[in-house]
């Protein structure tokens, strides 16, 4: 096989609200902290046991952004799809550092928010997405 695949999908819960930033370019940056538990029963003790794994998540989309500051919060249920990439800088005081991210970049990074917006919409947004009477196939052109 001669390709390679740097894909990585998540389900699980904000730890904290997310941090959104502006960078000097006009875009956006958004830092999330998911978090994913383990179950399983013990079979010595037949005790249920669980383990949580932190994972960083940065997304740099613009849209994203948008979606994530608007209705995103600590404990919202979310997938996330994108790549892991390891960022090393040195420290003065400790050497050389290391951070493992999963990053969603433009047009390749996924974000489902999967307990929907839970009531959090915008003030010109509409609470429902009724059907409208208006008949789609008057807009398309051919």
């Amino acid at each position: 096989m001669t390709g390679y695949l740097n894909k990585i999908q998540l389900i699980g819960n904000l730890g904290r609200d997310p941090e959104v930033r502006n960078m000097p370019s006009g875009g956006k940056v958004v830092h999330l902290s998911i978090a994913t538990t383990e179950s399983w029963t013990d079979k010595r003790s037949n005790e249920q046991r669980e383990q949580t794994e932190w994972h960083r998540v940065v997304i740099f989309s613009d849209g994203l952004a948008n979606v994530v500051e608007t209705y995103l919060h600590k404990g919202s249920k979310v997938y996330v799809e994108g790549s892991l990439k390891t960022r090393k800088w040195t420290d003065p005081n400790s050497g050389d550092r290391f951070a493992t991210e999963v990053v969603l970049q433009p047009f390749n990074g996924k974000l489902i928010m999967l307990d929907g917006a839970n009531g959090r919409y915008p003030d010109n947004a509409p609470a429902s997405s009724a059907p409208s009477d208006h008949n789609i196939d008057d807009n398309i052109p051919y």
